[in-house]
């Protein structure tokens, strides 16, 4: 029984660390304008179709297609937020809210009309788990949760000893008082989209690597979970999104390894307690864990 708790925690960790990753996206967009980019999951989903594309038909490393991701989905990103939700900055946020899932929706189309919609399998790469007695640990598990830390730690020390980080804290406490002070709030917003796509792309190649296939609506529900996760630790907070990516991996992977043994299926019962404990969490704290300390977010 021990051995099967350390393993779910290895389990956890491991999709903890992607659901971080694209909640920090969340995180940024969010800090700085207010917005939830429901779009988001559906760029961490382009990320994984231009690895995969890059792999199968430029027969780029994995390396080399997780640059050109990141590449292409922090392009994209901006390009989003220069058509689609600048036009809105000053509309009602309803309107921005509407907007984005309609650019969710586009992403997917299009995605559709380019690759079809039928699950194409990812090329998959040899990996030796480290063992250690019964336990197995994959090498993607500990690449996943490696660079989520170091990214959540540059990302936390950009927004706090930078000047663009700076600038980026000014426009979010006050854009207009940003503005008078000479900051473009226009280029920290869109460096904010950047940043939080590339995160979303790094976030979707590591799924597609640990779980070998793409689809178009591949981003849904790892999107909507990591908006969980970010609401979770405290959203615009860059320590709450890796908080709530890892309590939501860990509360995955005791659910499907533990509860849906007695009642199956196992997708069906961790994805109802993630959206219980939510509910829990949002009655008790609504700010989430960490709260919504507002000189901290980005």
């Amino acid at each position: 029984m021990m051995e099967l708790f350390i393993q779910q925690i290895i389990n956890g960790l491991h999709i903890g660390s992607i659901y971080a990753l694209i909640a920090l996206g969340y995180t940024m967009v969010y800090g700085i304008v207010k917005l939830i980019n429901f779009a988001h999951g559906d760029i961490m989903m382009v990320g994984a179709y231009t690895a995969f594309v890059g792999i199968t038909i430029f027969d780029l490393s994995i390396l080399m297609a997780l640059l050109l991701s990141v590449l292409v989905c922090s392009i994209l990103g901006v390009t989003i937020e220069k058509i689609a939700y600048k036009p809105l900055r000053n509309a009602p946020r309803m309107w921005a809210l509407i907007t984005a899932i309609g650019v969710s929706f586009f992403l997917q189309s299009l995605i559709m009309i380019l690759f079809g919609a039928s699950t194409k399998p990812f090329p998959s790469f040899p990996s030796n788990p480290i063992k250690i007695g019964s336990l197995q640990i994959s090498q993607i598990t500990i690449v996943s949760v490696v660079v989520a830390v170091i990214l959540m730690i540059c990302l936390e020390l950009f927004i706090k000893k930078t000047k663009l980080g700076k600038a980026m804290r000014a426009s979010s406490e006050d854009a207009q008082a940003a503005s008078l002070m000479g900051i473009s709030v226009n280029k920290t917003i869109s460096l904010a989209f950047f940043i939080g796509s590339a995160l979303a792309a790094i976030g979707g190649v590591l799924f597609v690597v640990a779980y070998p296939q793409v689809k178009p609506m591949m981003g849904v529900m790892p999107g909507l979970k990591a908006f969980i996760a970010a609401v979770l630790g405290g959203i615009g907070i860059i320590p709450g999104a890796m908080l709530g990516g890892f309590t939501l991996g860990f509360i995955e992977s005791f659910t499907k390894g533990f509860v849906s043994s007695f009642w199956p299926p196992a997708t069906l019962w961790a994805d109802a307690v993630l959206f219980s404990v939510l509910i829990i969490v949002l009655l008790i704290k609504p700010t989430g864990i960490l709260g919504k300390n507002i000189r901290e977010k980005v």
